[in-house]
C-alpha cells in the first residue's frame, strides 16, 4: 500500500539520480527492445523445432496462443500493480509489496541470477551462430568463444551509453529479422505449403496427441522477458501510460506472431512431417525452408540474422540486468555506486560495467562446456525455472497486495485475472519442474542446476534477514522505497 511520508535522505537521493536518467523511451520503443528479447527469429528457427519434437505433435501454433492469453491475465495485475508500485524493480517490488521484505528480496536475487545465466547462456549460443555465419561466407573457421567475447564488448559498449542507442540497435535488428519470417511466410502460403494451408495446427486435438504439456511448457519460456516493459519504467517518457501500453502490445505482438509464423512453417514443412523432421534435423527445419520456397539466399540470410537475433537477446538482457542491478542498489541491497548515473550518457553506467565484468568471467568458467548442448540449454533451463516461479510468485502477490487496498483498480484486475494468472503458471511451474531434467540434460544436473536457482533465492532470504538484524532502518525502508516514485 501507498504510503505517505517525510523523504529520507536516501529517498531523496533515489530521486536525484532518477532525474539524471534519460526519460524518452515512449510505447514503441520499450516495445522494440521487449519484443528483441524474445527474439523472433531465435524462436521461429531455433525453438519451434525443439517444440515440435517434444511435444510429438504440430500444435505450436495453438501452444503459442494459449500462453499469450494466459500470459495476458498475468499482465492485467501487472500492469494494475505498476501504478501503486512506481519503480524500475518489477517481480522484486511487486513481490516486496504483496508478500513482504525477505521474499521481495528473495525474489530479487532469483531475478538477477535467472536474467544473468540466460544472458551468459545466449551469448554462447551467439558466438556458434557468429562463427557459422563467417564460416558459410568467408570459410574462416574463428573459435566461437572469441565470438561470444566480442559479443559481451559490442553490448558492454552499448549499454554503458543512453537507453535510446541500445533502443535503436534492437530495433533495427528485430525489424530485419522479422522481414525475413515474414517473406518466408507469405512465400509458403503463395504455393499452399508442402500439401495446402491445414488447420491442423490450431485444433484442438493437439491437446491430447504426444506430449502437449511440454509444447506449452515452451512456449511459455518464448516469452521471457516481455515482462521487463517495467524495467525501464524510470527511463519511460509517460510510465504510467508507457508501462502498461506496450507490456500489452509485447504480449499480444509475440503471442500472433509467433502462432501465425509457427503455423506457416509447419505446413511448409508439412504437418505429416513435422515431428519427424523436427527431431532429426532441428537446426534446418526452419532455415531450409528459406531455401524451398524463396531462394538459397534466403537460407544465408536466415542464417545470419538468426546471429544478429541472439546478439538482440543479449544486449536486450544485458540492460535488464542493469536496471536490476540499479534499482537493488538504490534499496542498499547491493554498493550504492551501482545506483549513480552517467552525467553525460544518462544512464546506469556504472551497473553496466559490472554486468560486462560478471559476464566475461562467467563465460571464462563455462569455456570447457559444450557452447550449445550445454551451456545454452542448461542456463536456458535453469532461467526458464527462475523466471516461471518470479511470475508465479507476483501474480500472487498482485492479489495479497490488493486485498485491503481500498485504491483497488477492481475485482478483475485485482483479484480474478491475477488469480487465474496464478494457477496457471502454478500449472505450468510444476511442469517445468517435473520435466527440468528434460530442460538441462539428466536428473544429476537438474540436481545441481536446480540447486543453484534455489541457492540464489536462499542468499536473497539471508540478505534480507542480515538487513533486518544489522540495519533495521534500512530494512523498514525497503517496502518505503518500492511503492514511492
Amino acid at each position: 500500500m501507498s504510503r505517505s511520508l517525510e523523504p529520507s535522505s536516501t529517498t531523496t537521493a533515489t530521486s536525484d539520480q532518477h532525474e539524471l536518467l534519460n526519460r524518452g523511451l515512449g510505447v514503441f520503443s520499450v516495445v522494440l527492445m521487449v519484443v528483441a528479447a524474445a527474439a523472433p527469429l531465435g524462436t521461429v528457427a531455433g525453438l519451434l523445432p525443439v517444440m515440435t519434437s517434444a511435444s510429438q505433435n504440430v500444435g505450436a501454433p495453438l501452444f503459442f496462443l494459449i500462453a499469450a492469453v494466459l500470459l495476458i491475465l498475468f499482465a492485467v495485475g501487472f500492469t494494475a500493480m505498476s501504478r501503486h508500485v512506481p519503480n524500475a524493480g518489477a517481480f522484486y517490488s511487486y513481490i516486496q509489496a504483496g508478500l513482504g521484505r525477505h521474499l521481495g528480496t528473495a525474489a530479487a536475487a532469483l531475478a538477477v541470477g535467472s536474467y544473468l545465466v540466460l544472458l551468459i547462456g545466449v551469448n554462447a549460443y551467439a558466438g556458434v551462430a557468429v562463427s557459422n555465419v563467417i564460416a558459410t561466407y568467408t570459410s574462416v573457421h574463428l573459435p566461437w568463444w572469441l565470438l561470444a567475447f566480442a559479443s559481451l564488448g559490442v553490448t558492454g559498449a552499448l549499454g554503458y551509453r543512453d537507453i535510446e542507442l541500445s533502443s535503436k540497435v534492437l530495433g533495427l535488428l528485430l525489424v530485419c529479422e522479422s522481414l525475413i519470417i515474414v517473406v518466408v511466410a507469405v512465400a509458403i502460403g503463395i504455393r499452399g505449403g508442402a500439401h495446402g494451408m491445414s488447420s491442423e495446427p490450431f485444433s484442438t486435438s493437439q491437446l491430447t496427441t504426444g506430449k502437449p504439456s511440454l509444447g506449452l511448457m515452451f512456449a511459455i519460456f518464448s516469452f521471457i522477458g516481455f515482462e521487463a516493459t517495467a524495467v525501464f519504467r524510470h527511463e519511460a517518457r509517460d510510465p504510467d501510460r508507457t508501462i502498461p501500453r506496450a507490456t500489452y502490445i509485447s504480449v499480444l505482438f509475440i503471442g500472433l506472431f509467433y502462432g501465425i509464423a509457427s503455423w506457416f512453417m509447419i505446413v511448409g514443412v508439412g504437418t505429416d512431417k513435422a515431428v519427424a523432421l523436427a527431431g532429426t534435423s532441428p537446426e534446418n527445419f526452419t532455415l531450409d525452408l528459406g531455401q524451398v520456397y524463396v531462394a538459397t539466399a534466403a537460407r544465408d540470410i536466415m542464417q545470419l540474422l538468426l546471429a544478429t537475433s541472439l546478439f538482440a537477446v543479449v544486449l536486450a538482457f544485458h540492460n535488464v540486468v542493469t536496471r536490476y542491478q540499479f534499482t537493488l542498489a538504490e534499496r542498499g541491497l547491493l554498493p550504492a555506486k551501482l545506483a549513480e548515473v552517467h552525467p553525460t550518457h544518462r544512464a546506469p553506467s556504472r551497473s553496466s560495467l559490472v554486468v560486462s565484468a560478471v559476464s566475461v568471467i562467467a563465460t571464462v568458467l563455462t569455456l570447457g562446456l559444450d557452447p550449445i548442448a550445454e551451456t545454452y540449454t542448461w542456463l536456458s533451463g535453469a532461467s526458464t525455472l527462475g523466471l516461471i516461479a518470479l511470475m508465479t510468485l507476483t501474480s500472487l502477490a498482485v492479489v495479497r497486495f490488493f486485498r485491503n487496498n481500498p485504491a483497488r483498480p477492481g475485482t478483475w484486475r485485482a483479484v480474478v485475472a491475477p488469480a487465474l494468472s496464478f494457477l496457471g503458471l502454478a500449472a505450468v511451474l510444476a511442469l517445468v519442474i517435473a520435466n527440468f531434467p528434460l530442460l538441462v540434460g539428466g536428473t544429476a544436473n537438474a540436481i545441481v542446476i536446480g540447486g543453484i536457482i534455489a541457492l540464489a533465492f536462499v542468499a536473497g532470504l539471508l540478505g534480507a534477514e542480515y538487513l533486518r538484524r544489522r540495519r533495521p532502518s534500512r530494512f523498514a525502508e525497503l517496502t518505503t522505497l518500492s511503492t514511492e516514485a
